[in-house]
């Protein structure tokens, strides 16, 4: 009994830690949608990946195969992971450095036609990414135990709380615009580490969490350090 809930206490939180990067993205990406369609979009994309892992853990036998090399390179051994993790992070590269650019842009004409983007091509582009962000969250939970619904409980579990952390995530976000600019700049960071994922050189997410929570300590003194000089 106390093997079970150990296992499923570690693996709902390595759930959590792992999506991190997919509570980011959809959070930043449900900010150019109408207000009113926000926490829907939030709530049903987080509800997809949701199904994506647990529909990944149901084919277990079938992601174990995604490790086995497709064909070699020059010596390099390619699998469908390293392609899906390669194509994602290609992807969400690409899409950070777009929003980056979008952000720039000083046009109100062009920031109207963000805001006013499709709610379901946000959708969908979430659900693109989730695929990708899951496969390494249901690998490594196989590898820590073999009990399905374990698994299960913790993945709804961690889906239940990044959810509810949506929401403090984006009002954060609302109420602090120029976090926005560090949350594409951590998209980019992740698109990094996927890619190198891809290419066989294991980057730990420590370091990206680290850069981007200082990034973020540095923000909040700074920010801090305004409002006492707007009092003076």
């Amino acid at each position: 009994m106390l093997e079970i809930i150990f296992s499923l206490l570690t693996l709902t939180i390595l759930e959590i830690v792992l999506g991190i990067d997919n509570l980011v993205f959809v959070s930043v990406m449900s900010q150019r949608l109408p207000p009113a369609q926000q926490r829907r979009a939030r709530q049903f994309g987080l509800s997809l990946a949701w199904i994506t892992r647990l529909l990944l853990l149901a084919s277990a036998i079938w992601l174990s195969r995604l490790t086995t090399p497709l064909f070699s390179l020059y010596g390099f051994d390619v699998s469908m992971r390293d392609i899906f993790l390669t194509a994602g992070g290609l992807f969400l590269l690409l899409k950070a450095t777009q929003e980056i650019h979008h952000e720039m842009e000083i046009a109100t004409e062009a920031k109207h036609a963000i805001k006013t983007r499709g709610f379901w091509m946000t959708i969908l582009q979430i659900g693109i990414l989730d695929i990708v962000f899951s496969l390494d969250s249901v690998i490594t939970a196989i590898g820590l135990t073999q009990r399905f619904w374990i698994m299960a409980i913790s993945i709804t579990i961690a889906i239940i709380i990044m959810i509810s952390a949506s929401e403090i995530m984006s009002r954060f976000i609302q109420k602090y615009p120029t976090i926005k600019m560090l949350a594409f700049s951590f998209l980019l960071l992740i698109g990094t580490m996927l890619i190198a994922d891809g290419l066989h050189y294991h980057i730990p997410r420590g370091y990206i969490y680290f850069a981007i929570s200082f990034s973020m300590l540095v923000e909040w003194l700074n920010s801090v350090r305004r409002k006492k000089s707007q009092r003076n």
